[in-house]
């Protein structure tokens, strides 16, 4: 089975494909669930149907946390009512890993908090978009000095405090 990304998803339209990710959130009525995926690319809704997925695999859905890993296979299906305009149909679901609670709600934090937590935070949409968008301002400014002939140069960093406690300062004759 073909393992697609969610920004390519178009290319499969009517194809079956193992989606790999981590839950971003679920929901569910009765015997169909909404399971919204993530895979480091973009977020993609999986309905998930106890008739197409048996009774074992819709128990493991209701069983999933936020950010536990998945597996999930079915068809790709055009929606515009969905995220992102696809859908999977879901015909088989594997749990990975069952993630333990996710400290990071939608309610305010401090920054220390979100500090302490970075790791989890940057998984948050309006950080993701963040980043993407500092890579294209980059990447940009690369492509310019590498089109121009520049060569990169990694100098080291001078600083007047030390870093991280376990450094030694030394002097520099900096204005000579």
């Amino acid at each position: 089975m073909t393992v697609a990304r969610i920004n390519r998803i178009a290319e499969y339209e009517g194809q079956s494909v193992q989606m790999n990710g981590w839950v971003y959130n679920s929901r569910r009525s009765g015997k169909i669930g909404f399971l919204m995926l993530r895979d480091g690319f973009g977020l993609i809704q999986c309905i998930v149907a106890k008739n197409d997925v048996g009774e074992e695999n819709f128990d493991v859905f209701k069983s999933l946390t936020q950010e536990s890993s998945v597996s999930v296979n079915g068809e790709v299906v055009k929606n515009e009512r969905a995220p992102g305009g696809f859908e999977i149909i879901t015909t088989d679901l594997s749990l990975h890993q069952l993630s333990s609670e996710y400290p990071i709600s939608p309610k305010e934090h401090g920054t220390d908090f979100l500090m302490n937590h970075r790791h989890l935070w940057l998984r948050s949409k309006r950080q993701h978009a963040i980043l993407r968008v500092r890579h294209e301002i980059i990447k940009a400014v690369r492509d310019f000095f590498d089109s121009n002939d520049f060569t990169l140069c990694d100098s080291p960093i001078f600083t007047p405090n030390a870093a991280e406690g376990t450094s030694t300062l030394f002097g520099t004759e900096y204005f000579g």
